[in-house]
């Protein structure tokens, strides 16, 4: 019965990446494994997969250990959060932001259509501050002025706030079974 495996997650959080998690916990379950330690670098990206592979990674069988090797940005907070162990590596950062939606390419927007959005995007923030609030020493409050201020955190920051428990550097024990999350490549939009 294997241990810990470990598995490095450097992408944006969309349906690939989702899948891609999803995908490997499936076969790390089926294994029987007894740990899962995830190294984290993430610009962010879908509220929706985030919460989504938070909420998955959260109900699995096996103790996740969560590890910032470099950026957790925006939505990638959340789904740092899941591990019930937290580190940082010395020089990792931790970026927050406020939501945002994209219109295409329309040029005007009717006012039924911004408010629906309006509410998706403040239901969204709601979910993402519930997550932060309950997993962190942040109180719901200074998770919404993180988000309004666009703010970039350090490693000492985010272990003050209870974001990780423990800064230190990435040791992966020789012989480790160690995986690269590997995508399907992007389909050319040219």
């Amino acid at each position: 019965m294997p241990g810990t495996v470990y598995i490095s997650f450097a992408h944006m959080l969309n349906p690939q990446s989702m899948q891609a998690v999803l995908n490997t916990c499936e076969q790390l379950v089926a294994k029987r494994i007894d740990s899962l330690y995830l190294l984290v670098s993430t610009g962010g990206g879908s509220v929706d997969n985030g919460i989504t592979m938070y909420n998955t990674l959260r109900g699995m069988p096996f103790e996740l250990t969560t590890h910032n090797v470099g950026n957790v940005d925006s939505m990638g907070n959340v789904l740092f959060l899941a591990g019930a162990k937290r580190y940082a590596s010395p020089i990792a950062t931790f970026m927050f932001h406020g939501l945002y939606t994209d219109v295409g390419g329309q040029s005007r927007l009717e006012m039924k259509v911004v408010a629906e959005r309006l509410e998706s995007l403040e239901a969204s923030q709601r979910k993402m501050i519930d997550i932060i609030a309950n997993r962190t020493k942040i109180a719901r409050g200074e998770a919404l002025a993180l988000f309004r201020q666009q703010a970039t955190k350090d490693a000492e920051w985010a272990q003050q706030k209870g974001i990780v428990h423990e800064i230190r550097d990435l040791q992966i024990p020789l012989g480790a079974e160690f995986y690269n999350l590997a995508l399907p490549p992007q389909a050319s939009t040219k």
